[in-house]
């Protein structure tokens, strides 16, 4: 296994962490599920800072998508 940190979208994260597609358009879910099966991503978590609290911010590189706002989580995937 590896890991690595990633600029996730804010906006799938509910999907990605409690599998809630509610919001999202047909089209969101099949990029989210692309990202993680064409990566072989295991687990997203996302970083908290001291105060426990995420710290969202824009992003042009997301790890998948148009530009957003995203958070860094630790991504653990397999090769």
């Amino acid at each position: 296994m590896n890991r690595s940190i990633e600029a996730i979208p804010t906006w799938a994260l509910c999907y990605i962490i409690n599998g809630d597609a509610s919001g999202l358009t047909d089209e969101e879910s099949r990029m989210v599920d692309e990202a993680i099966r064409k990566n072989n991503i295991e687990i997203v978590s996302p970083r908290y800072n001291e105060d426990m609290c995420t710290e969202p911010y824009f992003s042009r590189y997301p790890f998948f998508g148009l530009p957003t706002e995203v958070e860094d989580c630790d991504i653990v995937y397999h090769e």
